[in-house]
């Protein structure tokens, strides 16, 4: 699987040392961070990144699709590095775990588009996680 580090620099996208530990904060299966936590992340290899590097960073690789934008049940954004693989989302609706999931996209009949042309489909489950389940 190519990473995002390698995606960036095939596409050209200039690499600076800020933005190298920006997106490898982003490395792993069922990324989902807030800028926050990607923040966190970055400064634990490059402590002077600044936060608004990581919200310009963060913007620009969305912007490219690079980067997915996600808005939380809870109204935070988070950001998924997962572009290549179509997919759709599990969510605890009390931790607000996000995972990736792969299940067929819904169909919309004919009669229930009202003349519109379906362009994309994003489908969450919200769910308890194990844990949660657990905590109850």
């Amino acid at each position: 699987m190519t990473t995002l580090v390698d995606r960036l620099r095939d596409r050209g996208w200039r690499l600076t040392a800020q933005r190298r530990v920006i997106a490898e904060a982003m490395a792993g299966e069922h990324v989902h961070l807030t800028a926050e936590e990607v923040l966190e992340r970055a400064r634990a290899a490059l402590p002077e990144v600044s936060r608004a590097t990581v919200y310009n960073t963060l913007n620009e690789m969305v912007s490219i699709g690079e980067v997915l934008e996600l808005t939380h049940a809870d109204g935070r954004k988070r950001y998924d590095p997962n572009v290549a693989d179509r997919h759709h989302h599990l969510v605890c609706v009390d931790c607000g775990r996000m995972l990736d999931v792969h299940a067929d996209d819904p169909q919309l009949a004919p009669d229930q588009r009202h003349g519109f042309e379906v362009l994309d489909v994003e489908v969450t489950f919200r769910a308890r996680c194990p844990e949660c389940r657990g905590a109850t």
